[in-house]
């Protein structure tokens, strides 16, 4: 073998054992890689906007694989856990779900049934009514006869609200356009059977119903002749 031929197996060998070098060093990366990546679960990401206090639904989701040390320990990853659950606030599109993001929608008690009426949203909700909140309901009556004073009367007191829909717009009668709310919101409460009634012949016949929101741990309780106001009688 003469010198070029030796020249020749020398770079042949320095090549192979540059090669060799390269492709453990790749395998040495990846192996870094996976190591501080970690494996892989499920996690899921909004599709779009959630308004707040809207039930919950598996279509509003879509399913990603992400790795597990990249989660946050509130990550939501079975998507069973949002049954039965209601948003707290707005829920923005692509942000992955979240266990503080959700809770559960408030439940009836024995004796209670559901009952929804609509409320005008300008001055009914105005945005500080929510699921779980306590109100006392409201409503004005024209006088019964001709000449009788309008009344405004408590008609529940210590209303428990359990669901918010959304505002939807009203096509009111075009000859009393400017007395009746151009939106409503429909506001689901839990009431014992005789308050449900209360509530739904305001609803009914009243010619407006307003909800005031009461303060937590406060005195709710509203004598009866309180319950009952007429501009006449105001001293």
């Amino acid at each position: 073998m003469n010198s070029r031929q030796r020249r020749g197996v020398i770079l042949l060998l320095l090549s192979v054992v540059c090669a060799l070098g390269a492709f453990a060093g790749v395998l040495s990366v990846i192996s870094d890689v996976k190591s501080e990546v970690g494996p892989e679960v499920t996690a899921y990401r909004l599709k779009s906007d959630v308004a707040p206090y809207t039930t919950l639904s598996a279509g509003q989701f879509e399913k990603i694989r992400m790795p597990k040390r990249w989660l946050s320990p509130t990550a939501v990853t079975d998507l069973s856990r949002i049954q039965g659950k209601i948003a707290v606030t707005t829920l923005r599109q692509g942000s992955l779900l979240q266990s503080d993001m959700i809770v559960a929608r408030p439940a009836l008690r024995p004796g209670q049934q559901e009952v929804a009426i609509m409320i005008d949203a300008a001055t009914g909700v105005a945005g500080k009514i929510t699921p779980g909140s306590t109100v006392n309901v409201y409503a004005t009556f024209a006088g019964q006869r001709q000449g009788d004073p309008a009344q405004s009367k408590i008609i529940v007191t210590n209303a428990r609200v359990i669901d918010v829909g959304k505002i939807t717009a009203l096509d009111p009668d075009a000859d009393h356009r400017t007395q009746q709310p151009t939106e409503a919101v429909p506001i689901t409460f839990a009431l014992s059977t005789l308050d449900a009634q209360r509530i739904t012949y305001a609803e009914s016949f009243a010619q407006r119903v307003r909800l005031a929101l009461v303060a937590p741990g406060g005195d709710t309780g509203v004598p009866a002749k309180d319950r009952t106001y007429e501009l006449a009688n105001d001293k």
